[in-house]
């Protein structure tokens, strides 16, 4: 489905001091780069706010006179957008992920669809809408109003039919967002969760490196379990480490990068095996000659 991105990055943050929220992280990963990991095939992606280091590239662009409000915000992002369909996101959403947007993105019958919060409410910044509708709504507003500056964007939705998208039970936080320090400790502790910190860190690894690719994390930890008690402990990580550099190898000829971790994984954890039974079988051997 081809779909552009805006993400709204340029508030005041008048909650948090007026820090640069978009810059705070969760998971040691800026709230902007986990936004835009959540919509990472947008065909454009566009933030609207101040210039920064991103972990992608996307299009900058502000409202003028900056800080007039986020339907200015989204009416300077929609001027650089194409496609027919537009994901508009906050920049403070640390728990956004794919299968949320696919499911807004799906769901964009009528003028969109919003995603809907645990409390009942829809979030206008967590949506997917038809462009079309989008610059009609905001071109009758700028002519009743005279201007976009300061007006909220319940001024633009409450005109616009949005299919709900609730909240599933396996991202119940995706509409979570930061407005408060309480909340940005808040979302900092969940990830450390141990039912969490896992695969938050494995993202954030792939993030940090560049890199994109399916990983079987319960594999890795089987071999690495194989090899430290088969082998030695120190084994676990060295042999993790040659699993990837063969996987990469494996990929960059051709090959699926999950199925090539896959294949590298089974044949260092029969090794691990073997090793290990043969210094049984060497074991068992001394004791019989010794008996």
């Amino acid at each position: 489905m081809t779909y552009d991105a805006i993400v709204l990055a340029g508030g005041g943050a008048r909650r948090l001091g007026g820090v640069d929220k978009p810059a705070l992280s969760v998971g040691a990963r800026a709230l902007l780069d986990r936004v835009l990991d959540a919509c990472p095939d947008a065909r454009t992606t566009v933030v609207v706010g101040d210039r920064r280091p991103t972990a992608r590239p996307v299009r900058w662009t502000r409202e003028t006179p900056p800080g007039g409000g986020p339907l200015a915000a989204l009416d300077a992002g929609l001027h650089e957008t194409t496609a027919p369909l537009v994901l508009v996101l906050s920049a403070d959403l640390p728990f956004l992920d794919r299968p949320t947007v696919r499911a807004l993105l799906d769901a964009a019958d009528g003028d969109g669809a919003a995603l809907r919060d645990p409390d009942g409410r829809d979030q206008p910044l967590v949506a997917a809408y038809r462009a079309e509708a989008l610059r009609r709504e905001i071109a009758l507003l700028a002519t009743e109003h005279g201007s976009l500056r300061g007006l909220p964007l319940r001024a633009l939705t409450a005109e616009l039919e949005l299919t709900p998208v609730s909240v599933t039970e396996r991202a119940p936080l995706a509409s979570f967002d930061c407005d408060t320090w309480e909340d940005l400790a808040a979302a900092r502790a969940r990830i450390r969760e141990h039912g969490n910190v896992l695969d938050e860190w494995m993202t954030a690894v792939k993030n940090e490196l560049g890199i994109d690719v399916a990983v079987d994390t319960k594999t890795l930890l089987d071999l690495a379990r194989d090899a430290a008690h088969g082998v030695a402990r120190p084994a676990a990580p060295l042999t993790t480490f040659l699993v990837g550099y063969a996987a990469a190898q494996a990929a960059a000829s051709g090959a699926d990068p999950a199925q090539a971790v896959a294949e590298a994984s089974r044949k260092a954890a029969d090794l691990a095996l073997r090793w290990a039974a043969e210094a049984e079988a060497d074991a068992d051997a001394q004791e019989g000659g010794s008996g």
